[in-house]
C-alpha cells in the first residue's frame, strides 16, 4: 500500500488524500454502533463509532485481513457536533483499534440512517497484499 500525497499540499490529519494498493479487495458494508445481537450499545457518539471499528474488523479478520489493510472508509454521521465533540475520544479510539494506517476517507453528514438510534455508519474497502 502506497499513499498518494501530492508533494506541495499539506498533510492531512486523520486520513490520507489517495492510497494505491494490489491485490485481494475485500468490502465491509456499512457497519453501526450496534452489537452481535443488534442491539445499539450506547447513545454516545463515541461509543457507537468504537463498535463501529470493532464490527469492521469482525468483518475483516472473517477474510483474513486487519485494520493495515483498510484503504478507503465512507463515514455517514448524523450530527456534525457531535462528531466535532467527540473528535479527542475518536482520535484515541482510532489509534488503539486501527493504529497508524490512516486510509483515504470522507464522511457525510446525513438526516438519518436505516437504524433509528443510530449516529454514524461506515462502509470500509480493504486490500491484502499479494
Amino acid at each position: 500500500m502506497k499513499v498518494l500525497q501530492p508533494h506541495n499540499w499539506p498533510r492531512p490529519k486523520g486520513y490520507s488524500n489517495g492510497i494505491e494498493a494490489t491485490g485481494r479487495q475485500i468490502f465491509v458494508a456499512g457497519q453501526i454502533g450496534w452489537d452481535e445481537t443488534e442491539t445499539i450499545v450506547s447513545d454516545d457518539f463515541a461509543d457507537q463509532f468504537e463498535q463501529v471499528l470493532r464490527n469492521t474488523l469482525m468483518v475483516l479478520h472473517e477474510a483474513g485481513a486487519g485494520p493495515e489493510h483498510v484503504v478507503r472508509m465512507t463515514g455517514y454521521i448524523t450530527d456534525r457536533q457531535a462528531y466535532l465533540d467527540a473528535a479527542p475520544r475518536l482520535a484515541a479510539i482510532w489509534k488503539a483499534l486501527m493504529g497508524k494506517n490512516y486510509p483515504a476517507m470522507a464522511f457525510v453528514i446525513v438526516a438519518g440512517l436505516v437504524e433509528e438510534r443510530a449516529q454514524v455508519e461506515i462502509e470500509t474497502t480493504a486490500v491484502v497484499g499479494r
